[in-house]
């Protein structure tokens, strides 16, 4: 059991971690944080810069917090909230499967995420070091459901702060000359 939750950990940490960098810092083939600037807008998450930020910190965070079993349900709580954002903004009128763009990919990482935090990262852990190897159900719950709520704000923040569509749009298609 310990080996299985350090592969998972281990694999969802570092997908985690490899996906915030892109959007952070443009590593891996990344846009940065002017790409990802880009994607809120599109999105319609404003304000973009605190969204990019949010995003890019929240799921390079998750990943190390997966990676060393350090903050598991913090971790958890900002992997689901970034996923959760991603599916409802840009995946899912794509249906499921990842090759349409779907949240296929989003939803596995989640639920890697829930399992984490609901199990606990395991006994080779720095969470195991501070007597927390097991977190149990209800704080893994808990860190789903507040990552859940956090999205829907987020969403909720973010179409309240968008701005006005041009007016100019307006007038064009009532043949103002």
């Amino acid at each position: 059991m310990a080996l299985g939750k350090l592969i998972l950990r281990g694999v969802v940490g570092s997908v985690f971690i490899a996906h915030g960098l892109q959007k952070l810092t443009g590593e891996f083939g990344g846009g940065g944080l002017e790409g990802t600037e880009k994607m809120m807008q599109a999105t319609r998450m404003y304000p973009v810069r605190r969204n990019a930020l949010a995003v890019a910190l929240g799921e390079t965070f998750a990943g190390v917090s997966f990676l060393l079993g350090l903050a598991t349900p913090l971790g958890t709580f900002a992997a689901v909230s970034t996923m959760a954002t991603a599916v409802q903004k840009a995946h899912l009128k794509n249906g499921f499967f990842n090759g349409n763009r779907g949240y296929e990919f989003n939803l596995t990482l989640a639920a890697g995420a829930a399992a984490i935090a609901i199990d606990g990262p395991g006994p080779v852990s720095v969470d195991a070091l501070a007597g927390k190897s097991r977190w149990g159900a209800f704080c893994g719950l808990l860190a789903v459901g507040a990552g859940l709520l956090a999205s829907s704000f987020a969403i909720e923040f973010g179409e309240d702060n968008a701005p006005a569509p041009e007016p100019e749009a307006a007038s064009a298609s009532q043949g103002v000359a």
